[in-house]
């Protein structure tokens, strides 16, 4: 059997795995700095070269090399995020980036050429056979799935893959768990990603004909980037002023919470960098309670610090998935922080997000016309599940016995590959 790879183009975070001839699955990794990762960015950054004999040229990076270009001059580049969202929407045609117009398919098939060519060890992909993931449901008002195929298969083929397959990505991820089921069973897939989260009713039918049937979804446009913004808006921008008073005229008003609004999300960051709003913030700086907290996060905002505090934070998140506590520390200029965060305080914070976990399962339930209690077994994957607030949202509901979770970032890629090779020895 040829070589076959699956493709999890995904929202926030894209990963390929391969399939080589022997039988054995693989994740395709990427070199990122000192790093070795499974996951690739999802995002394109433009910028015009200034200089040399390129000058005026547009240049573009994908990946985690967006985000350095788009680090090194936030102002003069342009930063494309969350493409897959955009692919149900009939109303979105085509965008201008430096003056050039660029369709939906186009941007995708640049992201996708260099998801393939930044993998390490110079994996052959090209000619391997391909089975990409699309959704249950893709997301957006008055969404067009029949649409979004089109213009994802478009995408695939301007990126060298003519010859494609789809399958249900919930499908996937749950693949190397319904292998072990030992008869026809409901199953609830709960796939958690970056910026999306996604609930799934699945009929699982294995055995020689395994059918799997999508019976009930829901999604919901929040996961772990929200839980990085709750620890950011409780722990540091207290620290940055937010919270504190400013005095006019004798009148003490608060520190105007708008300020904070875009700090705790690191692409938006450079929209603080205008003027007129590093003016205002040193204008209420002159008068709060507490002027050298506003003038740490001028600074912050100034130095584009926010990428760094970024993985600051998601590296308590993580932490917090198997201790108690964890310190979040986080330095530059003469800003240094270094807080204790409790997962009982991060478990409250995210109390939002998890009620709206919890009513998208009752749709997605509510859809397939099922109760609970006719869900046989619940599979968890995605970054998200290993935070021990939401496994136990679900172990509430169903039963400890019946959850299970596993390959968070890569279940979903592993699974589409395996699909691939069942479907070419049928």
């Amino acid at each position: 059997m040829s070589d076959i790879i699956g493709i999890d183009f995904g929202t926030t975070n894209s990963v390929i795995a391969l399939r080589d001839g022997e039988g054995r699955v693989a994740t395709v990794r990427y070199q990122v700095g000192g790093k070795v990762l499974d996951t690739f960015r999802s995002l394109l950054c433009f910028w015009a070269e200034e200089t040399g004999p390129s000058r005026g040229k547009l240049q573009h990076a994908a990946g985690p090399h967006a985000i350095e270009a788009y680090l090194d001059d936030p102002l003069g580049s342009r930063l494309i995020m969350s493409m897959k969202s955009y692919l149900a929407s009939r109303s979105f045609t085509e965008t201008r980036i430096f003056g050039r117009s660029y369709g939906l398919e186009e941007l995708i098939s640049l992201f996708l050429r260099a998801l393939a060519g930044h993998a390490m060890g110079g994996a052959a992909l090209g000619a391997a056979r391909v089975v990409a993931g699309r959704p249950v449901r893709f997301v957006g008002e008055q969404a067009d799935d029949a649409l979004a195929e089109r213009r994802l298969r478009s995408a695939f083929a301007g990126a060298g893959w003519e010859s494609l397959d789809f399958a249900l990505e919930p499908e996937a991820a749950g693949h190397r768990f319904a292998a072990g089921l030992d008869g026809a069973a409901h199953v609830l897939v709960g796939d958690f990603g970056g910026g999306t989260s996604d609930f799934s009713l699945l009929r699982y039918e294995p055995g020689a004909a395994r059918r799997v049937t999508a019976l009930g979804h829901s999604g919901v446009g929040i996961a772990g980037d929200a839980f990085d913004y709750r620890i950011i808006d409780n722990v540091v921008s207290p620290r940055l002023g937010k919270g504190g008073s400013y005095r006019v005229m004798g009148t003490a008003l608060p520190v105007p919470p708008s300020f904070y609004t875009s700090f705790a999300r690191w692409h938006r960051l450079s929209l603080m960098r205008a003027p007129r709003t590093l003016r205002e913030i040193g204008e209420v700086a002159r008068a709060a309670d507490h002027p050298e907290q506003l003038h740490h996060l001028i600074r912050l905002v100034e130095d584009e610090a926010g990428y760094a505090l970024y993985q600051a934070v998601s590296g308590v998140k993580a932490a917090l998935s198997g201790a108690e506590a964890a310190v979040l520390r986080f330095r530059h200029g003469g800003f240094a922080l270094e807080e204790t965060v409790r997962r009982a305080d991060f478990e409250a914070w995210i109390a939002p997000e998890l009620a709206q976990f919890g009513g998208a399962v009752d749709q997605a339930l509510a859809e397939a016309g099922l109760p609970a209690g006719a869900v046989d077994r619940v599979f968890l994957t995605g970054g998200s599940s290993l935070v021990p607030a939401v496994r136990r949202l679900f172990e509430a509901r169903f039963g400890a016995e019946r959850v299970a979770h596993g390959g968070e970032f890569v279940s979903v890629a592993e699974g589409l590959a395996l699909i691939g090779a069942e479907r070419v020895a049928a």
